[in-house]
């Protein structure tokens, strides 16, 4: 079978299973705030596990796009290394959620797995819970009775807490997990050792492919544990493992999932895969870490210095610094990937497809990038190991032995070609530079590492940002039971309420409370548009606590406030901040409006790749290779503000089927998870028809205008449009025109300012050439002035004066045509130009071989006027901050000459 048809094949199992299909959720997760990508299947059905939100489907199966690379699962220095560990990984998954139970989930899979796909059943070990006398957990005698129908006894094992008690991280949904594995060694490896010794103990031909998790608890803060409202089953199966044991190979990476992009890469290196262990890991790195760069790019985030666009940036480094060192790639070529992993997953995962372009841009721009931190890196390591003397033996220990100390005792034991921890250190964090070809290069040149400092430093880092982005989450306490909370915030913006429960947060030294009301008129951050903010009154409107901020977690509206009401209980006066929310809704409904425009004018390549609405103004991201020029930016000013003018209703559509929203062309976001139903946005139904969960006006000229502030590039392929609407624009708009009539004041109120200007500019350019032609015929006569007033001190000609000159230029030119003039010229000039020092050091060519250094003097001059400089062998200038000092330097100049 190949992939397509294995993966096909399990979809339509559990469809005839009356499972409904769903469709992968994005690989980068927008509203929890213990995630940045989906590490697990289950990952998009938390809140339906927590009771969080409604259940539309008792059972769902699906493939399930994953990402493992930092927290707790971190795969990432294993990938490429072994033969089944991925950045990203499919996740075959079937769910039911206060449906079936034990009995149908291990019936199902023995089913599968031993009449579909035909694994032998003597291949097959699987394990239950073994149960555990801390947690007070018994074993899952349940579990091992139902495997006992299937499997011989002796096939199926016992598991600790580590390896059967399925958790997604320190607190939520978990359970007691049964696990499936494969035995993939030849019969006479079997012969020799029984597999059931190998399951769970890392042997590579024996691994596990599916595992069942039986939701049951919730893990609380505390560590207890806390039965969860319905039972659930969560089922996960790798993807690229199955493949792997249906093909019959000993890796992932020999089946038809890797083969197409290993042999690709093969062809255009030109080694054979199987030449040679290092070059295969290099390859196998490639072809992995390009399926987590594409699709984390497809689903809206791009590569950057913080948070999630830091780990995709990581990645992609890694790929580049394996082609680069293993496989000789000097220029980029891990973009040329992208058009072969589209191609395979077409009809799988369509987001890839419809963004290749843009996904493979974006590549290229960062390899580009890359492969020149690589070759500052490189030359930072060069210039770091000039060699110096240090305790009667050659220890490189760089430039700077002060700020990077080396070990003295592996000095003392001769272990002296150490390369500093904290410089190791510096070239990563600062440079971006891999510690691993820190590490390589010293190796090629028999030198080592301070691993140890580099660990130490980095430790030390990973503290400080840990501590910086820590927050400490108190247990929801209960105030009120209810199922789910409901927004009702598009129609009002004023409720009476109840809170249905809270927590406390700290983060950053700082507590607040998270309250849940039963109903909100709040709109949670979300889609771009920031969150309400407003007032919770008790029911006699005399007290209240302010709501700062509205989020959304696992689909749950979360309300922050600094404070409780006293009372909690009873009822309650939601209030949203309404002259905030209507100038955010102004935003929001104009970055509709300007994104058609920008389709209209630039393209229907266009597509939106980050927003933010607030109150203030919009910024809108998006999908385009170029500039956007002055004409094209007053040309979409135009076409927005025509339809402001318009006044053109908004066309709210509510709970419209997916399907049916988007055969009606209507503009949906890549990257967003939606839902079998929808909410249509449509502004005119021939120009903005979009999916949308946020607020807006109800017709279009409540925005009353629409201003470009800005245009600027964010990163390769991405533009980014700044803009104003509403009272904002109108305050632009005044402070121009008060602007425009203080120039009409200044230019005596004359009618035709542009041509008022360019006389202006004129007559200074004429000014200019008079002062040039002034100061050119006196730097001449300066110069033959000068020239008669050369010292002559063991051997040099010694010029050292203050000029009064209020040209830089001039006095360069000064002191180059005097250099033509005086042999053996050794010329210090000081000046004094709108109140700053400066000097100039000029020598002849001479002088400069007998080892003097103009770049070196200018330095040390530059002391005795607060400031500093640099320059070439034979010419120099620097600049400080103290006029007092100048006369300092002309008496100091002479001390440079060599003594006879």
């Amino acid at each position: 079978m190949t992939a397509k048809e294995i993966r096909q094949a399990f979809l339509h199992f559990f469809e005839q299973k009356q499972h409904h299909i769903v469709p992968s959720a994005p690989i980068v997760v927008k509203n929890d705030p213990t995630l940045m990508f989906t590490n697990a299947g289950m990952n998009q059905f938390k809140d339906l596990f927590l009771g969080e939100a409604a259940i539309k489907y008792a059972r769902v199966t699906d493939t399930q796009r994953c990402l493992r690379v930092s927290g707790k699962h971190n795969d990432l220095e294993e990938v490429g290394i072994d033969t089944y560990h991925h950045t990203m990984f499919e996740m075959l998954g079937n769910w039911s959620f206060g449906d079936y139970f034990k009995k149908e989930a291990i019936a199902w899979s023995w089913e599968l797995l031993t009449e579909v796909y035909k694994i032998p059943k003597a291949q097959l070990y699987v394990t239950y819970f073994e149960g555990d006398e801390k947690e007070g957990l018994a074993k899952d005698q349940e579990a091992y009775d139902l495997w006992k129908q299937y499997v011989d006894e002796s096939h199926i094992l016992p598991g600790n807490k580590k390896d059967n008690f399925w958790e997604m991280g320190e607190t939520g949904p978990c359970g007691p997990c049964s696990e499936i594995h494969v035995d993939c060694r030849t019969d006479e490896e079997k012969a020799l050792v029984s597999g059931a010794t190998l399951v769970n103990a890392d042997h590579p031909q024996v691994i596990e492919i599916w595992n069942n998790v039986f939701m049951q608890f919730n893990r609380l803060k505390d560590g207890s544990l806390q039965s969860l409202p319905a039972k659930h089953v969560d089922t996960g199966m790798g993807f690229e493992r199955l493949v792997r044991v249906l093909q019959q190979k000993t890796s992932n990476y020999d089946t038809d999932v890797f083969q197409p992009m290993i042999q690709f890469i093969a062809e255009k290196s030109g080694i054979p895969y199987g030449a040679d262990e290092k070059t295969d890991i290099a390859m196998r790195v490639m072809a992995d870490h390009i399926r987590a760069i594409s699709f984390v790019i497809a689903d809206g985030q791009l590569p950057s210095n913080n948070k999630a666009g830091y780990v995709i940036r990581r990645i992609l480094r890694r790929a580049v610094r394996y082609a680069y060192t293993f496989l000789n790639f000097k220029e980029p070529f891990l973009n040329q990937l992208v058009p072969l992993l589209a191609e395979q997953f077409k009809g799988v995962f369509d987001e890839l497809v419809a963004q290749q372009d843009f996904v493979q841009k974006v590549v290229l721009e960062e390899e580009v990038s890359f492969l020149r931190t690589l070759s500052a890196g490189i030359k930072r390591f060069i210039e770091y190991i000039n060699p110096i003397q240090k305790m009667g033996i050659v220890s490189f220990l760089g430039p700077n032995t002060e700020k990077y100390p080396v070990d003295e005792t592996k000095v003392k034991n001769h272990e002296s070609k150490v390369i500093s921890g904290l410089f190791a250190f510096e070239l990563n964090d600062t440079y971006g530079f891999p510690i691993d070809l820190t590490e390589l290069m010293a190796r090629e040149i028999n030198w080592s590492v301070d691993m140890e400092g580099f660990n130490k430093y980095l430790g030390e880092q990973k503290n400080r940002s840990r501590a910086a982005t820590a927050i400490d989450t108190g247990d929801w306490i209960i105030v009120n039971t209810d199922d789910q909370s409901e927004f009702v915030g598009y129609d009002d913006l004023e409720i009476e309420t109840e809170i249905l429960k809270y927590r406390k947060v700290k983060a950053k030294g700082k507590e607040q409370y998270q309250i849940v009301l039963r109903q909100t008129p709040f709109y949670a951050e979300s889609g771009g548009q920031v969150g309400d903010t407003g007032r919770l009154e008790d029911h006699s409107r005399q007290f209240w606590v302010d709501i700062t901020n509205t989020k959304k977690e696992n689909g749950l509206t979360v309300h922050f406030a600094d404070i409780l009401p006293d009372n909690l209980e009873g009822k309650f006066w939601a209030v949203v901040d309404e002259d905030k929310r209507v100038l955010t809704e102004d935003n929001h409904s104009a970055t509709h409006l300007l994104h058609a425009a920008l389709k209209q004018v630039l393209g229907q390549h266009v597509n939106q790749k980050g927003s933010l609405v607030n109150a203030d103004y919009l910024r809108f991201d998006f999908s385009h290779f170029a500039k956007v020029t002055d004409e094209e930016l007053a040309q979409i000013e135009v076409i927005v503000n025509q339809k402001i003018r318009a006044n053109i209703k908004l066309k709210e559509q509510r709970n419209v089927p997916y399907q049916d929203a988007i055969e009606s062309g209507v503009t949906a976001l890549f990257g967003e998870k939606y839902g079998d139903f929808v909410r249509m946005i449509t502004f005119d139904d021939h120009f903005s028809k979009e999916l949308c969960g946020g607020t807006h006006v109800k017709a279009t000229g409540q925005i009353g205008s629409f201003k470009i502030v800005s245009e600027s590039a964010v990163a390769a392929g991405v533009r980014r449009i700044e803009a104003i609407t509403a009272d904002k624009a109108e305050q632009y708009f005044l402070d121009q025109r008060k602007e425009l009539g203080h120039l009409k004041a200044l230019l005596n109120g004359s009618k035709d300012l542009s041509a008022a200007v360019q006389a202006l500019l004129d007559e200074n350019a004429k000014l200019k050439k008079e002062i040039e032609k002034t100061t050119l015929e006196r730097v001449g006569n300066l110069k033959n002035e000068i020239v008669h007033h050369v010292r002559g001190i063991n051997g040099v000609n010694l010029i050292a004066r203050h000029l009064d000159l209020q040209s830089a230029d001039a006095v360069k030119n000064l002191a180059f045509s005097l250099k033509d003039m005086v042999d053996n010229l050794y010329l210090v000039f000081t000046t004094e130009i709108d109140g700053k020092p400066g000097i100039t050091v000029m020598l002849s060519d001479g002088l400069v071989k007998q080892g003097m250094n103009a770049s070196n003097i200018v330095r040390e001059l530059g002391k005795e006027i607060q400031g500093g400089g640099g320059g070439q062998p034979f010419y120099a200038t620097a600049g400080g901050k103290n006029p007092a000092g100048l006369a300092s330097v002309l008496e100091k100049a002479e001390s440079f000459i060599p003594q006879g």
